[in-house]
């Protein structure tokens, strides 16, 4: 029986095509900054998301990491989302490595912090307060891309005092996609993004579907920063190239197809609605959330598992589409789920819920 993988886009196999890239891809040796295909990956990536530098990193934690870490100094602090990535889910890493102390905020369910209380935390110039520096911000939230006028006012009012702004734009190529007008492309639409923030982490291993990699993007002296930070946490690889190649690749070949996986997760909606107990949340990109009744979300993750079908439950049930499953594999996840609640599931729950969110 073949596996129908759902946990998160992040499962992919490279295509035969970006092997093939990968093993043709000229190396160097990327700590000494000659690696062409990484030299190549970064300028790439910086012309798209309109920044004068990029710098590949191995994982999107890192990339942000990297990213906080450039803007903010020791005792100073940044603004963040009280559930966001950057916050909750990158093991306490600006606080760890770099004594960066995080403001995390309430947010809705868009992801967005008040206005009201982005300014209301923003710290005096008193030695008594950590030193306010930066707000992070993340797009797509949850699978729901944030809005123009949300991204421009709380950028806007960053920089009237005097904050630098990051975005954590992992799935920022799906916000793009999504939201991008009649005949814009997906690049143009990611730069128009990009352009609010004075940096963004951008991941090639979600949805664009290359092996490994995220790139930092920002300005030249930013980057220069990072690049230190980068070296100390780790993160300077050598024959990179290989992996950049694979990024390159996606970048090129596999942006405007995110409109598929955006297709499927509507498809995989459409097909649960309407079941006894439970209740789907809307998909905008390629992520759906489904809220199970009476306790019996680990008792369907198992039922599912069993027959084939992989999905995580940390924050409501999730299924992530993506290049690796098909309408098939769609429609056989909406049968096993309509199974389950027509009786072939137990009623209570045995099984231990996944945990996880990338």
């Amino acid at each position: 029986m073949k596996t129908v993988d759902l946990r998160s886009d992040t499962v992919t196999q490279p295509t035969a095509a970006m092997s093939e890239a990968m093993m043709a891809a000229p190396l160097g040796d990327d700590v000494f900054g000659d690696d062409p295909s990484v030299n190549a990956l970064q300028d790439h990536i910086a012309a798209i998301t309109g920044k004068a530098a990029a710098l590949f990193m191995p994982t999107g934690t890192q990339s942000n990491l990297c990213g906080i870490l450039a803007h903010c100094g020791r005792g100073d602090e940044y603004i963040v989302g009280q559930l966001a990535h950057t916050y909750r889910y990158e093991g306490g890493g600006a606080a760890v490595f770099g004594s960066v102390q995080p403001q995390p905020l309430a947010q809705d369910a868009g992801g967005q912090m008040a206005l009201a209380d982005i300014a209301a935390a923003i710290k005096p110039n008193d030695p008594h307060f950590a030193q306010t520096r930066l707000l992070c911000l993340e797009n797509t939230w949850n699978g729901q891309p944030m809005p123009d006028s949300y991204l421009a006012a709380a950028t806007q009012l960053a920089r009237e005092r005097g904050l630098a702004t990051h975005l954590d734009g992992a799935r920022v190529f799906n916000a793009a996609v999504a939201t991008a007008a009649p005949g814009q492309s997906a690049r143009a639409r990611v730069r128009q993004i990009a352009d609010h923030f004075d940096s963004l982490s951008v991941c090639f291993s979600k949805g664009l579907g290359a092996p490994v990699g995220s790139a930092l993007c920002g300005s030249r002296e930013l980057i220069a920063r990072a690049l230190r930070v980068r070296k100390m946490a780790g993160g300077g690889m050598r024959q990179a190239g290989l992996l950049a190649a694979a990024a390159h690749h996606a970048l090129d070949h596999h942006v405007d197809r995110l409109a598929d996986d955006h297709a499927l997760a509507q498809r995989l909606a459409d097909g649960l609605r309407g079941i006894d107990g439970l209740s789907v949340r809307s998909a905008q990109t390629n992520i759906v959330f489904v809220d199970v009744a009476d306790g019996r979300g680990p008792a369907l993750l198992e039922h599912l598992k069993v027959r084939g079908v992989l999905a995580t439950g940390l924050i409501g049930l999730r299924f992530v589409t993506h290049l690796d499953v098909d309408a098939a594999s769609i429609d056989h996840a909406i049968e096993v789920v309509r199974g389950f609640f027509a009786g072939a599931g137990p009623s209570t729950a045995h099984a231990q819920t996944p945990s996880g969110v990338y």
